[in-house]
């Protein structure tokens, strides 16, 4: 029976990829999950498991080649006794991983599922080290996405034999981590180990760069001894080419030869952290925001006065009867629900030359947290209560500060709002959040002198600052949008009467 092996999910708003490199040839005999190939798109690497246990035949996409989502990488034969088979013809260093299994309860831990459209993590931290002993469950090691923090449980009770990924290495979602003995023969388990270990760190010294590496090195003749290797085992990519090309910093170094000694005074007291793939991930997108909408931010003020004096009526019956407290946030969410069904172009988005329109909300509530900003969406807002917004919120809320939140918790949101009052923020301009085309600012309550009936009188007043996509929100939505906002949380009664 012939199986086809084809292009996976390369994650959200990737189309294509170049195929970097073919581990099996055709004829070769695959296990089931074994790597294939190695695809490399703009921003990840992504290994091609086989389907299936079988023969490797006809490869369609050669080495080099660009390929979309599912497009036809090569086919297979399944065979129902592929898997005695495949042992002959296996490299020998993979021969020499077998051989702990065979001689008695040797586990291999695996990267678990990362999350939709997450294909690597960085090995964060190693709860463990080799020769310890732990439960089976016990945290063994915690890695970092882009996005969120994934522990690594113990699959079974045992010894940590070898750690094949260390802390700050990369690591591809079903990649090995490390090797452990289970059982009766975990003590006999951890000499042997050594060998194992040192595999990965040999062969990691000849590996194949990157094919979009390779011709941009030779168009512009770059050394590629020059280059630092960011891919798996120092494998050169694309984007490390692009760096090395960008740092013309070095020649003028001679000329500043006399600061030399300030220079080194200044370094020693200097401290360089890499940044985490969360902080990364939030440099692009924020830049990608600027580089892509024609962003603009419109403002305004409300007087808080009406929502203060609700909240205090009755925050503790409400407390009581729904068991969270009664903050501003759903104030706010109701408010810009109702804004939001009145100018609808600023809950759309632009796909292409074609603008979506959302009949629902789902509002991003941006949350602060020790690792950096991440924005929990609270699904379908427009048809919850102030109770289920409030309680949504505060679960999401502790989610985000214990770096427990998921993939999809943090995807489909239409519109967002972001509080620096907390901070203490008294105004600012937001960054959208894209691909939306609309983030709602609060600001710090403070009181101020306002003239209200021909009195000045003092009120506490936030100020307001909507910024929009500028190509599919004109200034008059944006500021019928931010007056909509302001009337509702002027005149609370407005959000119950759905006016």
């Amino acid at each position: 029976m012939s199986v086809e092996v084809r292009v996976p999910t390369l994650g959200e708003s990737v189309t294509e990829a170049t195929v970097a490199t073919w581990f099996k040839k055709p004829g070769d005999t695959v296990a089931v999950d074994e790597m294939l190939c190695e695809l490399e798109t703009d921003k990840v690497t992504v290994e091609v498991p086989s389907p299936a246990a079988g023969v490797l035949g006809e490869i369609v996409a050669a080495e080099g080649e660009t390929v979309g989502v599912d497009a036809l990488l090569a086919t297979l034969s399944e065979e129902g006794n592929a898997g005695p088979e495949e042992v002959a013809p296996r490299h020998h260093s993979e021969m020499v991983e077998d051989k702990p299994a065979a001689s008695g309860g040797s586990v291999d831990i695996m990267v678990p599922t990362l999350g939709e459209s997450v294909t690597e993590a960085t090995v964060a931290t190693w709860f463990k080290a080799v020769g310890d002993s732990f439960e089976a469950d016990e945290m063994l090691c915690e890695l970092e996405t882009d996005k969120v923090s994934v522990e690594v449980p113990a699959p079974a009770a045992g010894v940590l034999t070898s750690i094949i990924a260390n802390e700050g290495d990369t690591v591809a979602a079903g990649g090995k981590l490390a090797e452990m003995s289970s059982g009766a023969g975990a003590a006999a388990a951890k000499p042997a180990a050594a060998a194992p270990a040192a595999a990965p760190a040999a062969s990691g010294k000849d590996v194949e760069n990157a094919p979009s590496a390779n011709k941009l090195m030779a168009e512009k003749g770059v050394d590629p001894s020059t280059v630092s290797g960011s891919g798996k085992d120092g494998r050169i990519m694309k984007e490390d080419v692009l760096n090395a090309l960008n740092k013309p910093a070095a020649a003028p170094a001679p000329a500043a030869a006399p600061a030399a000694p300030r220079a080194a005074e200044d370094v020693a007291r200097e401290e360089r952290v890499k940044m985490t793939k969360l902080r990364q991930t939030i440099a692009r997108r924020l830049k990608e925001s600027q580089n892509t909408a024609a962003m603009l931010t419109t403002y305004n003020e409300v007087d808080m006065t009406e929502v203060m004096a609700l909240r205090n009526q009755y925050k503790d019956l409400f407390e009581k009867k729904h068991g969270v407290r009664l903050g501003f946030m759903s104030f706010f969410t109701k408010a810009c629900v109702h804004a939001l069904k009145e100018v609808p172009e600023v809950n759309a988005e632009i796909d292409g030359t074609d603008v979506v329109y959302k009949n629902y909300v789902n509002m991003g509530v941006a949350a602060g947290t020790p690792q950096g900003l991440v924005v929990p969406v609270i699904r379908d807002a427009d048809s919850m209560s102030f109770a289920e917004i409030e309680k949504a919120i505060s679960e999401k809320g502790k989610r985000a500060r214990d770096g427990k939140l998921s993939m999809a918790e943090m995807q489909g949101g239409t519109f967002t709002i972001s509080n620096g009052g907390v901070y203490g923020s008294l105004m600012s301009s937001p960054i959208l959040n894209p691909p939306q085309s609309g983030i709602l600012g609060m600001h710090k309550i403070q009181d101020r002198p306002m003239a209200i009936n021909g009195q000045v009188v003092i009120r506490p007043m936030m100020y307001l600052a909507l910024s929009y996509d500028h190509r599919i929100v004109d200034g008059k939505g944006a500021v019928t949008f931010l007056v909509r906002v302001k009337e509702a949380l002027e005149d609370p009664r407005r959000l119950l009467m759905d006016l």
